[in-house]
């Protein structure tokens, strides 16, 4: 999949949807300028800036049947990586087996992210083609990676705040990975479903 030009109208950000209804509301002209002055094919200083200044983000992704999902990715600050203009990088860490994200990546490429900064209300959206990059020295750059996401930039754009509800920041997980010390294993581990059906080698086998 890759982010092509509407040829009906020059736009590659708007298709016939999005068209219909800009049109219904009369934002057309609104969402022209928005494309024309604010979104970007490359990554600016200062959305390097922003990315790696914080501990999440949200990744959408669909599967070779057209269904999409999304799934919150979170880590330490600066776990996603600006590597240059036009590519970025992040960790996929232990989760629950179900590859839903990574699986869409391996088979569709095409992925939204949404970085949303909830003490400011500040939001930055990067569309992009993924895969997942087995380089055994970038995965080691990252404490408990078990596989790197790579995202090829195709645009990025600013959105509105004004809808954002502002958080504080209570503390941070502990599951992060961390240099010298294990994450505790997670009470669902423990549980009757799963614990029988747990990875060879992962910790929650010991604490049995």
């Amino acid at each position: 999949m890759t982010d092509q030009r509407d040829e009906s109208d020059g736009s590659r950000l708007y298709g016939e949807g999005s068209r219909a209804l800009q049109d219904r509301f009369d934002t057309r002209r609104l969402a022209d300028r928005i494309e024309d002055r604010l979104a970007h094919d490359r990554l600016s200083h200062e959305d390097r800036r922003f990315v790696e200044s914080l501990d999440m983000l949200f990744l959408a992704t669909v599967d070779r049947s057209g269904q999409p999902t999304c799934s919150y990715k979170g880590g330490d600050p600066g776990f996603v990586r600006v590597l240059d203009d036009s590519t970025l990088a992040f960790p996929s860490y232990d989760g629950n087996g179900m590859f839903l994200s990574l699986g869409n990546v391996a088979d569709t490429a095409a992925v939204g992210l949404l970085f949303v900064d909830l003490t400011t209300g500040r939001r930055l959206r990067i569309h992009g083609l993924a895969s997942i990059d087995d380089d055994e020295t970038l995965r080691a750059s990252w404490v408990g990676a078990q596989l790197v996401v790579r995202v090829s930039v195709t645009r990025v754009f600013p959105n509105c705040p004004r809808y954002v509800h502002l958080h504080e920041r209570a503390e941070r997980s502990p599951y992060v990975p961390a240099s010298g010390t294990e994450p505790p294993v997670p009470e669902w581990k423990k549980s009757a479903w799963a614990c029988d059906v747990l990875p060879e080698g992962d910790p929650a086998r010991r604490a049995r």
